[in-house]
C-alpha cells in the first residue's frame, strides 16, 4: 500500500513539472536528487515562429542610385558650353559652332553621344556624360572654343579713342566700332593670309560699295568700305560659313550680314580706320 502511495506521489509529481515546464528534484534511491529534464512547450506560441523574410532588412528594396548631377542643358549659355560644343566638333558629333549657347543641335548631338555609350538619351549634359567625353578629347585651344566668332573684344587701341573709328584688332580679331571712345558695336572679324596679308596702320575709308564684287578674284564683296587699295571691311559668306577655318585675301570680313549692314549705313566716308596687333 505504501509503495503504491510512492508510485502515485511520485506520477503526480510529474505531472505537474510536464504542466508548469520547471525543473524539479526527482528523489533518488540512496536518498539524493538529480535533476530532470525541463519540459518543453508542445506549442509554439502565436507569433513565436520568424521566417527568413521577418529579418531585419530582408525583402526591402535596395536604395535607388541618385541620377547624375546636370551640367548643362538647353538655354544655357556661357564659355562652358563653347567648351562642350569644341569637343563634339572633335569627335563629329557637332558640325555647328561653338556658339556658346546650348541649342537645338547642340541637344541632339549630345544624345546621339549619349545613345552611342549607352547612357540614357536625355540630351542634357551631366557629369557622367562629361567624364565619357573628356576622355575622347583634347583641351580645345582658344580659336577652337571662337571658331565661328563671338570672342571678347580688347581693349581699344588708343588710336580709337577719339573720332568715328572702325577699330579692327587681329590679337582678338574683332571689329569695334567707336565714337568719341565709346563702342557703340562688336563683331567678330576675319582677315588675310600670310601670303595676303591685311596691313596694319591707321586709314580713312575712300569708298563704299553696296553690293561689290571682286574684279580680281571674281567674288562678291557686299556692304564694302575701302580703306587701304583693294582692301576694304565688308561681309563675308564664306567666313559666316566656315568660320577661321579659311582666310581673307587681304581684307577684313565681317560674318554677322545684319551687323556689317548697319555699320554700312553708319560710317561715312573719310572715318577712321585703325588696324593693330
Amino acid at each position: 500500500m505504501r509503495i503504491r502511495r510512492s508510485i502515485t506521489a511520485l506520477a503526480g509529481t510529474a505531472a505537474l513539472a510536464t504542466v508548469c515546464g520547471c525543473t524539479v528534484q526527482a528523489r533518488e534511491a540512496d536518498g539524493g536528487t538529480r535533476p530532470s529534464v525541463r519540459a518543453e512547450a508542445t506549442a509554439e506560441p502565436s507569433g513565436a515562429s520568424a521566417s527568413a523574410d521577418d529579418k531585419p532588412g530582408a525583402g526591402s528594396s535596395p536604395s535607388p542610385t541618385p541620377a547624375p548631377a546636370v551640367l548643362w542643358s538647353h538655354g544655357d549659355t556661357g564659355r562652358d558650353v563653347r567648351e562642350l560644343q569644341a569637343r563634339l566638333r572633335q569627335i563629329a558629333w557637332l558640325f555647328e559652332g561653338p556658339t556658346g549657347t546650348y541649342d537645338r543641335a547642340t541637344e541632339r548631338a549630345v544624345e546621339g553621344f549619349q545613345g552611342k555609350r549607352g547612357l540614357p538619351r536625355t540630351g542634357r549634359t551631366d557629369t557622367v556624360t562629361w567624364q565619357r567625353l573628356l576622355k575622347m578629347t583634347r583641351e580645345p585651344g582658344e580659336w577652337d572654343l571662337y571658331l565661328m566668332g563671338g570672342q571678347p573684344a580688347a581693349a581699344p587701341d588708343p588710336r580709337c579713342l577719339t573720332g568715328r573709328v572702325l577699330c579692327v584688332d587681329k590679337t582678338s580679331r574683332t571689329l569695334r566700332w567707336m565714337i568719341d571712345g565709346r563702342t557703340l558695336s562688336t563683331v567678330s572679324v576675319r582677315f588675310g593670309s600670310q601670303y595676303t596679308p591685311t596691313r596694319e596702320g591707321v586709314f580713312r575709308v575712300y569708298f563704299k560699295s553696296r553690293h561689290h564684287v571682286s574684279t580680281l578674284y571674281d567674288s562678291p564683296m557686299p556692304y564694302a568700305m575701302f580703306f587701304s587699295g583693294g582692301q576694304a571691311v565688308h561681309y563675308s559668306a564664306d567666313f559666316a560659313a566656315r568660320g577661321y577655318a579659311g582666310a581673307s585675301h587681304g581684307c577684313v570680313n565681317v560674318r554677322d550680314e545684319a551687323a556689317i549692314a548697319g555699320l554700312f549705313a553708319q560710317v561715312r566716308t573719310g572715318d577712321k580706320v585703325v588696324v593693330s596687333w
